[in-house]
């Protein structure tokens, strides 16, 4: 079973950047889309990314459109999640994951794959 790991997560604040990154077990694992989801306290896990590894376009939710950047490096088998402008509202677990049909999902019922999920806190 393919497992995914996430890390760079931690504290900033306001206005600040982190990047997250999400890499795979086995090397030859090689999905159709890699997304990147969060879940803050009290809240259900939303979309925030995804990436279509083979050309690369991507989608992000309204809520982290030209603050954060998905992108993968196909060497290293690992997606990234650049986050600028952090603000406090962005603070919750981060998860990476992966289908395992040919979609380009933005709802977390089309994948398959998850990660263990890493904390990003933003203060104010």
């Amino acid at each position: 079973q393919v497992q995914l790991v996430e890390s760079g997560g931690g504290l900033v604040q306001a206005g600040g950047s982190l990047r997250l990154s999400c890499a795979a077990s086995e090397r030859t694992f090689r999905p159709y889309a890699m997304g990147w989801f969060r879940q803050a306290p009290g809240k259900e896990r939303e979309f925030v990314a995804v990436i279509r590894w083979s050309i690369g376009s991507t989608s992000y939710a309204d809520s982290v459109k030209g603050r954060f950047t998905i992108s993968r490096d196909n060497a290293k088998n690992t997606v990234y999640l650049q986050m600028n402008s952090l603000k406090p509202e962005d603070t919750a677990v981060y998860y990476c994951a992966a289908p395992s049909g040919r979609f380009m999902a933005t709802a977390e019922g089309g994948y398959d794959y998850w990660g263990q999920g890493t904390q990003v806190t933003v203060s104010s």
